[in-house]
């Protein structure tokens, strides 16, 4: 019999002589393993998880024009090249104009869009009728809906005029509500009503910027802005009488202008179209959307005679925060009409949800691996003892300290392959019921994970068993053999 097989041979011989004290071993190792690898594979897959579950949200990424003219829609597609095709899960461009409804003389902001494009970038949209299929139909915002008493199916008659601004020398009367436009970002109208005493002071004022970019040009119509004008007297001069927004100058200088040609008789029509369009839904967020008309761009083009422009285009990206500010580099390294940038309030949420997901993953991992660690040495700890007069009586015999060293290191070592084994398949089991309830998917299987986890346990077996190998290595046979 070669030595590695009489090796072997007392390894198990010694396991199964004490199977109670080797089986609470054994599945204090298993356990842990089977955390430790369904924790690890839920530390590397909670990113995409998470990521599909966080894109629900919204975008996560804007495309908007670098300079004051519209984007093109070919400039926009180029910047999209800039990322890997697997990675977006949608593209939805807008163009917004604001339109007049003949019958109501109502102005709106109406978005020109993708709509199949639309439900990929903006799942939470909840419809009440379908997304627009086909020509002349439009998804009316649920407070539009409201104003006007429309429905599902209902026609509307829209109609669109270029925007232009007053004439200077329009009648400015007292008391009487004015109304003014004049062009802003991007070539878009900015509309004000306003009032003003017997010194031309104003007295009230209110500013329409929907169509100026949010996070910008859409906090001139915040009061806190819109409160400088009050007490002003017209003509007002920005940076002079009124400080502008910062980061909104051409806005500002947009609603300065409309309020100095404001005037009671409306300014001439300039030359526009108009169509009968089918309400094919009506949309429900509790956000902004409700107060907008959505319609194909192909019809906004028909209305406008514009064709090839957008404002922005939303994406949705599944990707990390450090891939998607490679993406934005790239894009804004690549494309001179274009510029790209992160949607911060999901990309910043997302970000922390998932640090501190991993990180609490992290933190159970290594509590359940101290804790079998604490296990395992415990219950080697007491054999030990039990052998005691075993291990007196073979080192009387001649054995030495390695010998001992090597038996109860193999044990556990053996301990630790068995149980890793066990507990690396129970893991991936574990990962697959933990990722479906809470998740709602399948989780991806790592190759690699068994193979860590088998390795991972018998190093803690290892470790486990250092304070009872030294203890037996003390033991003193003289002592023992007297029965002391």
């Amino acid at each position: 019999m070669t030595k590695r097989k009489m090796f072997l041979r007392m390894i198990t011989a010694s396991l199964l002589r004490r199977r109670s004290r080797m089986l609470v071993a054994l599945l204090s190792i298993a356990i842990g393993a089977a955390i430790l690898s369904g924790l690890v594979t839920i530390y590397y897959d909670v990113p995409r998880q998470m990521g599909a579950q966080f894109r629900n949200y919204g975008a996560n990424m804007l495309l908007a024009s670098s300079g004051e003219e519209r984007m093109r829609m070919a400039a926009a597609q180029a910047a999209l090249e800039s990322i890997p095709e697997d990675k977006i899960l949608g593209a939805t461009p807008y163009r917004y104009v604001t339109v007049q409804m003949t019958r109501n003389q109502l102005s709106f902001v109406t978005a020109g869009t993708d709509f199949s494009q639309v439900q990929l970038t903006s799942p939470y949209f909840v419809v009440e009728g379908a997304y627009p299929s086909g020509s002349r139909q439009i998804l009316l915002g649920k407070e539009v809906a409201e104003t006007i008493g429309a429905k599902v199916n209902s026609v509307i008659e829209l109609s669109y005029r270029p925007a232009e601004t007053a004439s200077a020398g329009s009648e400015i009367i007292p008391g009487v509500l004015l109304t003014g436009s004049a062009v802003g970002f991007n070539n878009n109208p900015v509309y004000v009503t306003l009032r003003v005493d017997e010194d031309l002071r104003i007295t009230e004022l209110t500013v329409n910027a929907d169509t100026q970019t949010p996070e910008y040009g859409g906090q001139c119509a915040e009061p806190f802005f819109t409160q400088r004008f009050i007490g002003k007297q017209i003509p007002v001069t920005l940076n002079e009488d009124v400080d502008a927004v910062t980061g909104a100058t051409m806005t500002s200088q947009a609603v300065t202008d409309a309020i100095n040609h404001s005037g009671a008789a409306e300014t001439p029509a300039a030359a526009g179209s108009s169509l009968n369009m089918t309400v094919a839904g009506i949309l429900d967020t509790g956000g902004k959307e409700e107060s907008y008309i959505f319609m194909s761009q192909e019809d906004l083009t028909a209305l406008t005679g514009e064709q090839d422009q957008i404002d922005v285009m939303e994406l949705s990206v599944s990707a990390s925060s450090d891939e998607l500010a490679e993406y934005i580099d790239a894009i804004n390294g690549n494309q001179k009409d274009v510029t790209a940038r992160l949607v911060k309030r999901i990309t910043n949420s997302e970000t922390a949800v998932l640090s501190k997901l991993q990180s609490l993953v992290f933190l159970v991992t290594a509590v359940v691996l101290v804790l079998t660690m604490i296990c395992v040495s415990t219950t080697m700890m007491a054999v030990v003892t039990e052998r005691r007069k075993e291990i007196g009586l073979r080192k009387a015999l001649g054995a030495s300290d390695s010998s001992i060293r090597t038996e109860f290191l193999g044990e556990g070592m053996f301990l630790g392959l068995l149980g890793g084994l066990l507990g690396g398949l129970l893991g991936f089991g574990f990962a697959q019921i933990v990722s479906v309830n809470v998740f709602g998917s399948s989780i991806q299987l790592q190759p690699l994970l068994l193979p860590v986890a088998i390795i991972v346990s018998m190093a803690i077996a290892a470790l486990s068993c250092l304070l009872p190998i030294k203890r037996a290595v003390a033991i003193d046979p003289a002592l023992v053999l007297k029965g002391e």
